[in-house]
């Protein structure tokens, strides 16, 4: 990959990558009261636009789970003393459509040691076929859940299962030791 400035990047990001009609970008801070509030944005435009209804459940449940990867993994929050349940996350996330595809983006600052683990599951996901995606989602599902997870297993898993396409990924240097993460579904 060619090293971007992450202004440059961020340039690319809001462009979303430079193709198709945008049907919904935001970017800011997340928390759960911000995604509620969007999410009624995102389900109107969906609608607006003649998605067909299991298109429209994928691309909505895709867009929530991107949403609280960011909310869950970005290294850039804000947080009031004494409050971390509360901390509000920075992030972008950007669907637009293209020859009746759509295609939704997420991009957020990690830690280097999140970047690592996403690096690993979502190359693991890209191996898989969508039965065997299929099959490992059920199963999550039966197992509990490890202490230190916040569930980002399953958030994957699900958009996976969703798209049409695998999952795509990127990470760049983002200084202060983290790393930025992008990723595109295509359903």
């Amino acid at each position: 990959m060619e090293s971007k400035s992450i202004d440059g990047q961020l340039h690319d990001f809001c462009h979303c990558s430079g193709t198709g009609e945008v049907i919904f970008f935001y970017a800011g801070y997340f928390s759960q009261n911000i995604i509620a509030t969007v999410a009624d944005a995102v389900k109107m435009r969906i609608e607006h636009v003649g998605a067909e209804g299991l298109t429209r459940r994928k691309l909505f449940s895709s867009f929530i789970e991107m949403a609280q990867n960011i909310i869950h993994y970005s290294a850039d929050s804000y947080e009031k003393p004494g409050q971390t349940d509360h901390a509000v996350r920075h992030g972008s996330v950007c669907i637009t459509a293209k020859d009746e595809r759509y295609y939704l983006h997420c991009a957020n600052p990690v830690l280097l040691e999140v970047a690592d683990r996403l690096r690993e599951k979502l190359g693991h996901l890209r191996t898989l076929t969508i039965d065997e995606i299929k099959r490992e989602y059920k199963e999550m599902l039966r197992a509990e859940t490890p202490d230190d997870s916040k569930g980002a297993g399953l958030g994957l898993l699900t958009m996976a299962r969703d798209a049409s396409e695998p999952l795509e990924f990127q990470f760049a240097p983002a200084g202060n030791g983290n790393s930025m993460f992008y990723l595109r579904a295509t359903i």
